[in-house]
């Protein structure tokens, strides 16, 4: 099973592609960016109050063969 590589932050919305840094991870791939995450939320997942990762990186022929999420999370 792969990551979700969900392409927005949850938070504020901003666009994460798959492809590039910026995005963190908590253990059930809630996804935010890095600025909420060392902002606002200071380090701690809002949905299930663990901590966060950098989101590794899908480039390539891995992104061709399995691409990120299209669904946003952001509900603001």
């Amino acid at each position: 099973m792969s990551l979700d590589m969900r392409p927005d932050c949850e938070r504020c919305g901003i666009d994460l592609p798959a492809d590039a840094a910026g995005a963190m991870i908590c253990s059930f791939e809630c996804t935010f960016c890095a600025a909420c995450v060392t902002g606002p939320l200071e380090g701690v997942c809002p949905n299930c109050g663990g901590g966060f990762e950098a989101r590794p990186l899908r480039v390539g022929a891995a992104l061709a063969r399995n691409p990120a999420s299209s669904a946003r999370r952001f509900r603001g």
